[in-house]
C-alpha cells in the first residue's frame, strides 16, 4: 500500500503545496458554476499568452509551432492548445476534465408564494443525496438573458453583506413518520424548494410576499418575472472554500468533483512548455448528466476545433483529423471515491484510492460488469507508470468501490470512441457529490506534477 506522501516533502516543498492550496481555494470560491469556471480558465489562459482561435480563423492566419490558443464553447466549455514542433497528425497529449458539479437549477417558472412564504422551485442536477441540501446556507449564481439580448449576471449569497437562502426541513419532534422513510425518499425532489422571502409588499392584497420579491428584483437587477424563462440560475452552497483540519492539510469546499481535476489540469497545462507533440486541455460541461448537449463531451465541439486547427496548420483533410486522434494519448482527469474508514463496507481496501497518497488512476469505471467503462490497455498504463516513476510522482491505481456496490462514469469512453489512448487519472475525494467535499492539498499538488509530467513526456 502506498504511504502518505506528505512524508516525502521537505519544508520548502510543503510551502509550495500550501501556496498552491491557497490559489486552489480561490479558484473554487470564484468558480462555482460551469460559466464562472470557464470565465476564470480563459482569464488565466490569456494571462499566460493564449489567444482566441477566432483571431486566427477570422483572419485566416496560419498557426505555427509554439502558438497558444483556446476555443470557447458557449461560455461553458473550453479547449486549449499549445502547437508542437511535429505535425499534429502525430497525435496530441491531452488532459480532459469536466467543470460542472451537482447542484439545484431553478425551473423555468420558479417563483411562487405559499402561506406568506416566497419560494424558488428547483430541479436537481446530477446525482445528489437530496437530504444533504436542506438547512444549509445557499447562494444563487447564474445568468438571465433578457429579450433584447442583454445579460444580467447573478451572484447572491457569497458577499458577507448578501442574504442567503435555504431549503427547510422538518423538526425532529414531528418527524417520526419522515424518519421511517428510506434515505432516497427522505426528501422528495419536488420538496427541494428554496425559501427566499417572507415580507409582504404594502398595498398588495394577493401574493404580496411574491410581489415584494419581484419588486426587489426589479429594483436591484431590472428583472421581470418572465425573464426567468430565459435564465440559467443555479443554487449552490454559500461560502468560500476553507482549510480543513487542525493541520490545514485538506480543503472543504463545494464543487471539487470535478474542479479539483480541472484546476490541477489547467495549472499543469499553463506551465507546460512547447514540445514535439501538440498539447491540449479540454474542460467541458454536462458530465454529471451524461456528457450530453452542445457543451458536453459528446458534442462535436472538440472534433470540430481540432479540424479547424488542422486547417490552420495546412493539414486539410478528414484523414488528418482521424490521424490526430488515433495517435493521441489522454488522461481523463476525474475524481475517485477515496477510502473512508467510517464506510469501509463498500470499499475494497486493497484496490481503493486514499487521500494524501497521490494521483489516482482508475483502469476502468462503469458499473457491475464494467458496463459503460473505458478499460485502458495495459501497454498504455505501463507507459504512464514509466513517465511518473521517472519524475518521482506518487500515484495509486484503484477501483470505485467494491464490485456491484455501485459505479460511475467519466468522459474517458467518449475520447476512446475516437481511438484515443485514454485512462482516468484524478484525485481522491471524500463526501463526493455532497454540498461540501474533501480533498487533500498534497493530492492537488501531486496531480499537478503528474499532469505536467504526462504533457511533457508522453
Amino acid at each position: 500500500m502506498k504511504e502518505n506522501i506528505w512524508k516525502k516533502y521537505d519544508a520548502v516543498e510543503v510551502s509550495k503545496i500550501l501556496e498552491m492550496g491557497e490559489d486552489y481555494k480561490k479558484f473554487l470560491s470564484l468558480a462555482k458554476t460551469e460559466r464562472e469556471c470557464n470565465k476564470e480558465i480563459i482569464k488565466r489562459a490569456e494571462a499566460k499568452g493564449f489567444c482566441n482561435i477566432l483571431d486566427y480563423i477570422d483572419k485566416d492566419k496560419k498557426l505555427k509551432a509554439g502558438d497558444k490558443i483556446y476555443a470557447d464553447n458557449r461560455g461553458k466549455a473550453v479547449a486549449l492548445f499549445i502547437i508542437g514542433n511535429e505535425s499534429i497528425t502525430k497525435g496530441m497529449n491531452i488532459l480532459g476534465a469536466h467543470i460542472d458539479s451537482p447542484r439545484l437549477d431553478l425551473k423555468a417558472n420558479p417563483l411562487y408564494e405559499d402561506t406568506d412564504f416566497a419560494y424558488f422551485d428547483t430541479h436537481y442536477y446530477g446525482g445528489i443525496k437530496k437530504y444533504q441540501w436542506t438547512t444549509i446556507p445557499l447562494a444563487l449564481h447564474g445568468v438571465i438573458v433578457k429579450k433584447d439580448g442583454s445579460k444580467i449576471e447573478v451572484n447572491i449569497g457569497e458577499d458577507a453583506l448578501d442574504p442567503v437562502f435555504c431549503i427547510t426541513d422538518l423538526l425532529p419532534h414531528l418527524a417520526s413518520e419522515q424518519m421511517k422513510k428510506n434515505a432516497s425518499n427522505l426528501i422528495e425532489g419536488e420538496a427541494l424548494d428554496v425559501l427566499i422571502g417572507n415580507m409582504p409588499l404594502k398595498g398588495e392584497e394577493k401574493e404580496s410576499v411574491k410581489a415584494n420579491v419581484l419588486a426587489l428584483l426589479k429594483e436591484k437587477y431590472d428583472i421581470m418575472e418572465d425573464d426567468f424563462l430565459s435564465s440559467e440560475i443555479e443554487v449552490v452552497p454559500a461560502g468560500s472554500a476553507r482549510d480543513m483540519g487542525f493541520d490545514r492539510s485538506m480543503v472543504l469546499a463545494y464543487g471539487q468533483d470535478d474542479r479539483s481535476c480541472a484546476y490541477s489540469s489547467l495549472m499543469a497545462f499553463l506551465d507546460a512548455e512547447v514540445t514535439d507533440k501538440t498539447l491540449s486541455c479540454i474542460l467541458v460541461d454536462k458530465e454529471e448528466i451524461g456528457s450530453v448537449g452542445a457543451t458536453g463531451m459528446e458534442s462535436k465541439f472538440y472534433e470540430n476545433t481540432v479540424a479547424e486547427i488542422c486547417h490552420l496548420l495546412h493539414e486539410d483533410s478528414l484523414v488528418s483529423v482521424r490521424r490526430v486522434f488515433a495517435n493521441s494519448k489522454m488522461l481523463s482527469s476525474d475524481v475517485n471515491a477515496a477510502y473512508d474508514p467510517l464506510y469501509s463496507s463498500v470499499m475494497d481496501k486493497r484496490n481503493s484510492s486514499y487521500l494524501s497518497r497521490g494521483l489516482v488512476f482508475c483502469k476502468y469505471t462503469g458499473s457491475r460488469g464494467k458496463s459503460g467503462s473505458n478499460d485502458a490497455d495495459a501497454e498504455f498504463i505501463a507507459d504512464i507508470r514509466n513517465i511518473l516513476d521517472s519524475e518521482n510522482v506518487s500515484y495509486q491505481i484503484s477501483e470505485l468501490g467494491k464490485v456491484d456496490a455501485g459505479g460511475g462514469g467519466t468522459i474517458a469512453y467518449i475520447l476512446a470512441n475516437l481511438n484515443v489512448k485514454v485512462i482516468d487519472g484524478g484525485i481522491g475525494v471524500l463526501n463526493m457529490h455532497a454540498p461540501f467535499e474533501v480533498t487533500s492539498k498534497v493530492d492537488i499538488y501531486e496531480a499537478y506534477r503528474g499532469y505536467l509530467a504526462f504533457l511533457m513526456n508522453a
